[in-house]
């Protein structure tokens, strides 16, 4: 039996680098100690809870993005929100998870299409009439719906019981 260290990706949005160029592809390696460790040495963070410490580890473990062969906390800091709560999602689950969270997030990746590029601006949500001080909504005629409301916060992919 191998130990598989290294997993391939797929970004939903992916990396632009300064040229233009879309990268979505990429491999990250499973993380040792100093992976974890040596960050916290680094004088820019300021703690366990400081968020330039994911983006420090993700630099350390992510092997290659798409044609770039090194890949440093510059290029992580550059990644859209979606493809770095991604990347946090993917070490979690190959560093942590089971087999099975790992086949869950790849067929939950294959399901899903890549978020590049929308042909119209985002529909705003209309705002929720129970917060305080903002005017009372129209009542919605029969059979309108509201627009879904937008993620308040990072979700992390619900862990499947051993």
């Amino acid at each position: 039996m191998s130990l598989t260290t290294a997993y391939e990706f797929t970004l939903p949005r992916g990396y632009v680098d300064r040229n233009g160029d879309l990268h979505r592809t990429g491999r990250m390696r499973l993380a040792t100690a100093r992976d974890e460790l040596e960050p916290l040495r680094d004088p820019t963070v300021q703690g366990p809870d400081d968020p330039r410490l994911t983006v420090l580890i993700l630099a350390r473990v992510v092997q290659n993005l798409g044609s770039l062969d090194l890949v440093t906390p510059h290029e992580i800091e550059g990644l859209f929100a979606a493809d770095l709560a991604f990347l946090q999602d993917f070490y979690g689950v190959i560093n942590f998870g089971s087999q099975e969270e790992y086949e869950q997030l790849l067929a939950v990746q294959a399901q899903a299409s890549p978020l590049i590029g929308v042909s119209a601006p985002a529909p705003r949500p209309a705002p929720d009439p129970a917060v305080a001080g903002s005017p009372a909504a129209p009542a919605a005629g029969p059979g309108v719906t509201a627009p879904p409301m937008p993620r308040a916060r990072i979700e992390e992919i619900p862990r499947v019981p051993a």
